[in-house]
Parts: C-alpha cells; structure tokens; sequence
C-alpha cells in the first residue's frame, strides 16, 4: 500500500478524503447487493450479503482491536471497537450504554432512504445485521449475545429505523 499521498495533506484535506472512502464503500455495497439481485433473484442476494457481511465485521474487529490497541473486552470494548466501524459513523448509531446492555438505534439508514427514493421496498435486513453485529461482537467477546428489537420489515417505532440489543451471556 502506497500512503505517500497522505503526508502532504492537512487536516482538512484528510478529512475529506475519508469522508469520499466512507461514500464509496456505501456505495459499492448497495451495487453489489442490487447487482446480485438483478443477476439472480433477491434470495440468492440475501444470502450472499449475509454471509460476506458475517466475514466481514469479524474481520474488521480483528483488526480494529489490533489497530486502536483495543484492551477491554465486555460491552465497553464492544462499543469501543464499534465507534471506528465505518457503518457506525455512516449511519450515525446512537448508542446508548449501561452496566448491563448496549443499545444501538438507527434514527434513518441511508441504504433504506436510497432504496424508498428508488421505489425500491424496504431491505429485509434483520438477519444480515444479525450475522454482521453478531459475529463483530464475538471477535470483542464471545459472551456477548445480540437481539434485534425491530428492524426493516418490521414497523418503525418512535420513528425509528431498528433498534439492536447487546448484553452479556450469563449461564
């Protein structure tokens, strides 16, 4: 990787930068899935989805955890972890944090609004977030355990896109 680039830039300028790389991958994300659908069907894309995203957050815990020198463990280094995910900062979780439970809320999702623009349905996106949340959270800490409160299909609520519940496993 060749990073030469970035050492003439300033703060503003980097900034910028990351804000085109964080478009860029929402935006190559929506094609993949919609050109997965068109080619096939929408099954064969959910699956697909499914599965590239339950590799992919692991993957990015990983590293993240390396990277940002990650020590905690539990919720707090989940949340830790999370606040670097890039569909954390483009979509603008809301998290809220308690001794017990971690509480991410998606006031809007700009996958969803793009597909609605597009007189696309809603994604059915419970199971791919499911998988996505679930497996960044075992790379944090395997006794993490994650629930879906409501996401699309399901009605919003208090004007809410979904809502995700974290806590820690207790046998």
């Amino acid at each position: 990787m060749n990073l030469t680039l970035f050492e003439s830039m300033d703060a503003r300028q980097l900034k910028q930068y990351i804000r085109f790389l964080l478009w860029h991958y929402r935006v190559m994300d929506s094609f993949w899935y919609l050109n997965i659908a068109e080619q096939f069907d929408e099954a064969t894309a959910d699956r697909l989805n499914e599965r590239v995203w339950d590799r992919i957050a692991a993957m990015a815990a990983k590293d993240l955890v390396k990277r940002f020198e990650i020590a905690e463990r539990g919720l707090k280094g989940f949340v830790a972890a999370l606040r670097y995910w890039p569909w954390c900062i483009l979509v603008d979780y809301r998290i809220a944090e308690s001794p017990e439970e971690v509480l991410i809320t998606v006031p809007s999702c700009p996958t969803q609004e793009a597909r609605i623009r597009r007189g696309l349905k809603e994604y059915n996106c419970r199971e791919m977030h499911r998988r996505e949340f679930s497996s960044f959270a075992r790379q944090i800490d395997p006794l993490i355990e994650t629930r879906c409160l409501f996401a699309p299909p399901d009605p919003r609520q208090d004007g809410v896109m979904c809502r995700w519940r974290f806590y820690m496993k207790t046998d």
